[in-house]
């Protein structure tokens, strides 16, 4: 029995024709001439070109038609059509197997040409964040709802700015390229705009109009912004998005609500309530998780949401990548199958500004 990883799976399908080939000379040799067991032989080749190269096809194809002949002789089937058949048989199977291996082989390498170009592109859009900023630590997780994706609709940053270190978690409405490629608009215009705006309400408005001129129809993105100067707190501006998870030196947890709830980024056209800065204290020994809702609307078997809450002393290990790591597999066993939407978090930890009282993280 295989232990179900792909390369084991691999294996298997490796060894399928030799294995295949030989159990039908074994039935060839005694069972009567008659039974017809030989044209089996083909087999072999069909199963070479699942997952070998077309050259290991060819070789197992050759085998097989020299293990036809050599049978075709013992049972003296050349004598009749029958022998004949079975070489063609195995030559037609072969050929086709030949084209259906190099046909796969020019997806495969057409497939890890999009992989690679994916990766500069989640470099470019989901670059990787410094693991200290100003008095932080930091680390990260990203999970996407597609299959085999790097990147998706949710985006995170962490700048260093003249004002103090900005961060952003947003999420944007719907998936696939369209959210990509709203995102990065959203990471753009912030990356220019945290260096820009000396306050975090101008640096809200700037992405506002940037996300406006983007987005069309009802389509927008919820996200929080926050930011960390040199005093011991951290200021968030909430656009429609879950509000952070505060846990504090002594383990307790706060979900800080804005004092007023405002419309997502591109909807502001729609009137409503502007959003409005709120300070939370933000002292060493405290972290905060911001995250998208793929996190707390993710369901178990019996359709229970996350308790992000409730899991908050897993960040107890004081390796920060290591403490989100945790949540993270947490979070997918918890999970009820593959997840149905982009999961990101992002850990900030306060380390203070060189006060000695920091707290040990990666």
């Amino acid at each position: 029995m295989t232990d179900g990883t792909p390369s084991a799976n691999r294996a298997v399908l490796a060894a399928m024709p030799v294995v295949v080939m030989a159990v039908v000379a074994l039935m060839d040799l005694v069972t009567e001439p008659g039974v017809g067991f030989l044209p089996l032989v083909s087999l072999g080749p069909a199963f070479a070109s699942l997952v070998g190269g077309w050259r290991r096809t060819a070789v197992i194809g050759l085998v097989a038609l020299v293990l036809c002949v050599g049978l075709g002789v013992y049972d003296r089937l050349f004598e009749e059509r029958r022998g004949f058949a079975a070489m063609a048989s195995v030559a037609g199977v072969t050929g086709v197997g030949i084209a259906a291996a190099l046909m796969r082989s020019r997806r495969e390498e057409q497939l890890a040409s999009m992989r690679s170009i994916a990766e500069v592109a989640q470099r470019v859009l989901l670059r990787p964040v410094p693991r200290t900023a100003g008095p932080l630590r930091v680390a990260v997780s990203y999970t996407s709802a597609v299959a085999e994706a790097r990147i998706g609709g949710d985006l995170y940053e962490v700048v260093a700015s003249p004002y103090g270190v900005r961060v952003i978690v947003g999420d944007v409405q719907g998936k696939g390229l369209a959210a990509v490629e709203t995102a990065a608009v959203v990471l753009g215009a912030f990356r220019e705009a945290a260096h820009d705006e000396p306050d975090l309400v101008g640096l809200g408005e700037r992405l506002e109009r940037s996300v406006a001129r983007e987005l069309e129809g009802e389509k927008f993105v919820t996200g929080i912004l926050a930011e960390i100067g040199a005093r011991p707190e951290i200021v968030f501006l909430n656009y429609g998005h879950p509000a952070p998870m505060v846990v504090r030196g002594d383990g307790t947890v706060r979900f800080p609500e804005p004092p007023a709830y405002a419309l997502p980024l591109g909807l502001g056209a729609h009137g409503g309530e502007r959003p409005k800065p709120y300070r939370v204290d933000f002292a060493p020994g405290d972290q905060v998780l911001l995250y998208t809702d793929g996190v707390t609307e993710a369901r178990d078997g019996d359709g229970r949401f996350y308790p992000v809450g409730e899991r908050a002393p897993l960040l107890k290990d004081p390796d920060a990548d290591r403490a989100l790591e945790a949540l993270r597999a947490d979070l997918a066993r918890h999970a009820d199958g593959p997840p149905h939407d982009d999961a990101a978090m992002l850990l900030l930890r306060y380390h203070g500004h060189g006060d000695g009282k920091s707290v040990p993280s990666g």
